[in-house]
This record gives C-alpha cells, sequence and structure tokens, in this order.
C-alpha cells in the first residue's frame, strides 16, 4: 500500500466529517453548510488532531466551483445575461466600489498602508461564486429573473476581479509594495492585453464553441455509453475552464460558465446537467471544508471587535449598496433584499486576492486571518440572512412610510398605459412571465387575435413589449397590485408560464379573490407539486416531461393508426 495517500486522507476525511456535521446541524435547524465549515475547521492546522492536506483540498474545492458553475451555464443562456446587463454590470461595479471603499476606511482606520487597504477593500468586495447558487437553488429562485440578476451581477464580478489580479502586481511598486514601480504605457499595456485576452475567450465560445461542444457531444451521445456521456461532461467542464485559465487568464469559475453557456446548445444539455449533479454536489462540500481549513478560530480572541467590523462590511454594507443600487433602478423591495441578501458573504476570490496581496508584500498578516474569519461567518449566516428578507420587508412596510413608498411608487411601467385599448382591458388572458414558455403562449393568442396583457419583472422586456404595442406590467405577479393593473377581475384566464413555484398560490389567491370564476393555467417541473396544486383545484397544471410524453404518444399512435408499411406492400402482391 502507498505511504502517500493525502488525496484520500483529505477527501475520506471531509466528506465523512462533513456528513456527520451537516446531519447534526440540519437536526438543530441549522443550515448543513454550517457542518461542513466547522468539520473544515476541525481537520484544519490551527485545531489539535488530524490534520488534512489543505493544498489538496483547496484544489478539490475548485472542481467544485468549476462544476458548479458549468451547471448554472447549462441554464443559463447568452440572452439571458443580456436581458439583465442593464442592471448587473453598473450594480455590480458600484457595489464592488461601495463595498472596497468601505473596506479602505476601516484599513486606514486601524493604520494599514494603502496598498493593504486596497486589497482588503477588494477582498471585502466580491461574493462566493459557491454560496451565491446554493442559496439561490435552495430557495429555488436561479431560474426567476433575480436569479438571473444575481448571476449577471456575479458574472461582471468575476470579470472585474481577473482585471484586478492582473493589474496588481504591476501596480505594487505603486501602492507600498516592495517591487518597482511601472510606469504609466506599462499599465495601459497590461490592461489592454487582459482585456484583448478575455474578448478572444468569450468570442471563442460563442462563436466557435457553440458549433463544436455540442457537436462533441451529440457524437459521444451515438456511442450509447453512458459513462462517456458524463466523462465527456465532465471533461469539458474541467478542461475548458483550465484551458481558459491557462491560455487567457480568466478564472476557472468564468471558464466553466461559459463552458455551460455553450453546451446549453446542445438538446442534451438536461442531461449533462443531471449527469453532473452528483459530482457537483460532492464538490461543493468539498468546497465549504476547505474553507473551514483555512479559519484560525484565535483571530476571534485576539481581534475581535475587528472581526465584527468586517463581518458588518460584508453583511450590512454590501447589502445596503447592493439593495440601494436595485431600487435606484426602480425594481421592487423584495428583489432588492434578495439580490443584497445574495451578495452578503465572500469566498473564492477573496482568498484568492488575500494570498496575492501578501506574496506582493502589500497586506499585513493580520488582514488575511480578518478575510478569513469575515468569509466563513458571513458563508455561515448567509442562510439566516436569506430567511430574514421575508420578515424584514414585513417589517418595513409595517413602519416605514418610505419603505411603503418604495413599494407602491408611480412607476410608468407598474400600470398600464391610459391609451390601453378597451379589448386588453375586458376578457383578456393574463400571462405571467415571457420568457420561453410565455412568449410562445403570447404569439400563439396573437395569431388568434385573442388580447392579452403580459405580466413581466424584467423592466428591459415590458418596455420592449410597449415599444411593440404589446400591453404589459412590470412587476412580480405575486404582488396584487400587479394583477389589479392588468385587470385580472375582468379577465378571461390566468396563464402563469413562469417556471418558479413559490410565488403561485399568492398570484391564484390574488386572481380567485378578484374574479372568482376566472379560469387559471400553470406550468410546473415538478411532478409532487403538480399533483398538490391539482388536489387544491388550483386550475390546469400541465406538468413539463408528462406534456412531452404525452405529445410523443400521440405521433406514435397517429403514425402507427394505419396498417404497417410491410403489410400493405403484401397486399400490392
Amino acid at each position: 500500500m502507498p505511504h502517500n495517500v493525502s488525496l484520500i486522507n483529505t477527501i475520506a476525511a471531509g466528506l465523512g466529517l462533513a456528513l456527520i456535521l451537516g446531519f447534526l446541524a440540519i437536526k438543530i435547524r441549522l443550515p448543513a453548510l454550517v457542518g461542513y465549515l466547522l468539520a473544515g475547521v476541525i481537520i484544519g492546522p490551527f485545531t489539535p488532531g488530524f490534520v488534512a492536506d489543505a493544498e489538496i483540498a483547496a484544489q478539490l474545492s475548485e472542481i467544485g466551483v468549476m462544476l458548479l458553475m458549468f451547471g448554472v451555464g447549462l441554464h443559463f443562456s447568452l440572452d439571458d445575461l443580456l436581458a439583465v446587463r442593464r442592471i448587473a454590470l453598473p450594480g455590480a461595479l458600484v457595489q464592488i466600489a461601495a463595498a472596497t471603499l468601505m473596506g479602505m476606511g476601516l484599513a486606514w482606520w486601524w493604520d494599514w498602508p494603502i496598498g493593504g487597504a486596497l486589497v482588503f477593500g477588494l477582498a471585502l468586495s466580491v461574493a462566493s461564486t459557491v454560496v451565491l447558487l446554493r442559496a439561490l437553488e435552495t430557495l429555488n429562485l436561479l431560474d426567476s429573473f433575480t436569479g438571473r440578476v444575481a448571476v449577471g451581477w456575479l458574472v461582471v464580478e468575476d470579470l472585474a476581479m481577473v482585471l484586478v489580479l492582473v493589474l496588481l502586481p504591476p501596480l505594487a511598486g505603486v501602492l507600498g509594495g516592495p517591487g518597482a514601480e511601472a510606469d504609466l504605457p506599462t499599465l495601459l499595456k497590461t490592461i489592454g492585453f487582459t482585456l484583448l485576452q478575455v474578448a478572444i475567450f468569450v468570442a471563442l465560445m460563442l462563436v466557435v464553441g457553440r458549433r463544436v461542444f455540442p457537436w462533441i457531444l451529440w457524437q459521444v451521445t451515438r456511442t450509447a455509453s453512458r459513462e462517456l456521456f458524463t466523462l465527456c461532461v465532465v471533461a469539458a467542464a474541467v478542461s475548458i475552464a483550465f484551458g481558459a485559465a491557462a491560455l487567457f487568464g480568466v478564472s476557472f469559475a468564468l471558464g466553466a460558465f461559459f463552458a455551460g453557456m455553450v453546451m446549453r446548445e446542445s438538446e442534451f444539455s438536461h442531461r449533462a446537467a443531471e449527469e453532473s449533479l452528483p459530482l457537483r454536489d460532492a464538490f461543493a462540500v468539498l468546497f465549504f471544508v476547505s474553507v473551514g481549513m483555512l479559519f484560525d478560530p484565535h483571530v476571534l480572541v485576539e481581534r475581535p471587535f475587528q472581526v465584527l467590523a468586517v463581518v458588518a462590511v460584508i453583511v450590512v454594507g454590501k447589502s445596503l449598496a447592493a439593495a440601494g443600487l436595485v431600487l435606484l433602478f426602480r425594481y421592487p423591495l423584495q428583489m432588492a433584499l434578495t439580490i443584497s441578501a445574495s451578495l452578503a458573504q465572500i469566498g473564492e476570490f477573496s482568498f484568492i486576492l488575500v494570498a496575492l496581496g501578501r506574496s506582493l508584500g502589500l497586506l499585513p498578516a493580520e488582514g488575511q486571518s480578518l478575510v478569513l474569519a469575515g468569509a466563513l461567518i458571513s458563508i455561515a449566516i448567509n442562510p439566516l440572512v436569506f430567511g430574514a428578507t421575508a420578515p424584514v420587508r414585513s417589517w418595513l412596510l409595517a413602519r416605514s412610510a418610505f419603505a411603503r413608498k418604495l413599494e407602491q411608487r408611480d412607476d410608468p411601467l407598474a400600470e398600464l398605459p391610459m391609451g390601453t385599448h378597451e379589448r386588453y382591458l375586458s376578457s383578456q388572458v393574463v400571462v405571467v412571465g415571457y420568457g420561453r414558455v410565455g412568449r410562445r403562449i403570447a404569439v400563439a393568442l396573437a395569431g388568434q387575435g385573442l388580447p392579452y396583457v403580459i405580466a413581466e419583472e424584467n423592466r428591459e422586456i415590458v418596455e420592449r413589449l410597449r415599444g411593440q404595442g404589446i400591453a404589459a406590467v412590470f412587476g412580480n405577479a405575486a404582488d396584487p397590485a400587479v394583477l389589479i393593473q392588468a385587470h385580472i377581475a375582468r379577465a378571461r384566464m390566468l396563464v402563469v408560464a413562469v417556471p418558479e413555484s413559490m410565488d403561485i398560490r399568492q398570484m391564484i389567491e390574488t386572481a380567485r379573490t378578484l374574479n372568482p370564476g376566472i379560469e387559471i393555467v400553470l406550468r410546473s417541473h415538478n411532478e409532487e407539486e403538480a399533483r398538490l396544486l391539482e388536489q387544491e383545484n388550483a386550475g390546469k397544471v400541465f406538468l413539463g416531461e408528462q406534456e412531452l410524453a404525452e405529445a410523443m404518444v400521440r405521433h406514435v399512435l397517429e403514425r402507427t393508426a394505419g396498417p404497417a408499411p410491410h403489410a400493405e406492400s403484401r397486399a400490392h402482391a
């Protein structure tokens, strides 16, 4: 038996202890990831007993990040990314700037040099990919508009951090590091080269990758080998992510995300997502374990007030900045709270930044300990922050006139224009969601000359529909005001074409209260949820897989209804 089994030891100890502590955390009504983090602390170098290999754990967690972002890309099209660019791009950049300034303010208060303050502030500004995605998946928000905005925000943050990681070394001398100062032409050349690399990578993935990788997946599928299919999916995710980092200087996470986006063009993308799910979950657990291994509990005793200040910047400061930006773009309070909660933590890019800052002589040793402490605590309490969004919203609406004004402010897109034709105000079909399903329903209704009103929570889509002369209102249809503005009280039918099921019952309750006789049509991806909705007499429920199977059965029966071809040939003979 080989003596060097660090990889096996790390995986066995990490997953085994994470299973036990995750189970105990669930039992006492804490998030399972708290158990995963504690597992990392226990097998880390700062606690007595067994010590796992931190470098191996970090590399395993990187694989988890790759697979997770690959899975997100499989569900996230380029159109989805472009649809949220008007809020995600400026929102992410302004939020990074605000969080960086808050972190730098703390560092200056502690008399750190400007270089260390800048690295520290940047490390507090960028959210963890894994934590954000796991939270959105748990709440079934990943496919919602809010989820798409959060993912788009994350992609912009990743791109910004790629540029930061490239620029820090040449700027180290200017920022007080031991290296020589770089002149302006060198800096401009570095920035231009980095942007060129990212642009070439994105162009290759969107132009070449969208054709090549789905074709490869099709060729592998033709072998009818499940093992080869799974291997192809995992190899694509990891290889493209590695190639993006090695050849173009792009992060592993961003490379894997674009790999998933191009794989989405294949008709087997759903199968690819299912096949990679167990691996994604296992390696995501190792990510949290590796974060726990980096944490030194002594910092809580030695610098408790500094740790509290760091956590306050991450959880409170970043959240307020993000929420304010979302509200500034005239989106609802609930969406602002959800996005701010999703960004109220830090993770993998923060660790990379502090490691680079330390190697360049910019960041003091205590800075690394404080960032790691802030990361572990913010990750551990992030599910609690998410859980607090609904009570906080209710509390604000009950006690703050300003919050109620935000909720009910005069938004021209939140109600139909005064000149809307009468045919859209009575006996119309109200369609909730203008995604892939809702758009097809709307086209079919228009083809039959039937009036309809779209309720959509993407402002850009509503603006575009208004420009095309289509009746549309902006907002989350779970808010009664949105359905009221769509004139649900006089509507013939309500069609809920959005995939998420969390708000369906609120929509149904509003529609039935205002229009008891309305017919309701619902979309569901979950068989159990569809059965519950039917038992509650919620309306006609269409289950994706069931409708596909029935359509295929109808086609098969139609094609086999007549005599068999060989029977006809014998009759002619």
